[in-house]
């Protein structure tokens, strides 16, 4: 896991899956290491992504931006993708800003992989 100021972001592979995790707060001095991993994710070609944030403290509006970027990218390239969070320091802002209901949020890792398994078949 690569470690920046106040985030921690690594990729590891559960069940054939890229599983992007992300700890810490994201926001705009912190977004770009978490979309530098993703990008790098995605040129992979993957047949789906879950991103983690069950370990974000805080996120920003930076942050809420990444997550649309990346949900884009996703349908653009035809690879589901989820969101894993259960935290409402992420929860909340999603709600707010009423992004929650444009993303595939998920509860647990398990539920997103069940779920970016189901829509890959």
């Amino acid at each position: 896991m690569t470690e920046h100021t106040g985030l921690a972001v690594g990729t590891e592979v559960n069940g054939g899956i890229p599983l992007v995790r992300v700890s810490g707060s994201l926001d705009a001095g912190s977004g770009d290491p978490v979309a530098a991993e993703l990008d790098a994710v995605f040129e992979t070609g993957p047949e789906s992504v879950v991103l983690d944030l069950c370990e974000v403290d805080f996120l920003g509006s930076a942050g809420i931006a990444l997550l649309i970027n990346a949900r884009h990218r996703a349908a653009r390239l035809g690879i589901p993708f989820a969101v894993v969070a259960d935290r409402r320091a992420v929860l909340r802002p999603l709600q707010i800003s009423q992004v929650d209901s444009a993303l595939p949020l998920h509860p647990t890792v398990a539920d997103a992989v069940a779920a970016v398994r189901l829509l890959s078949t």
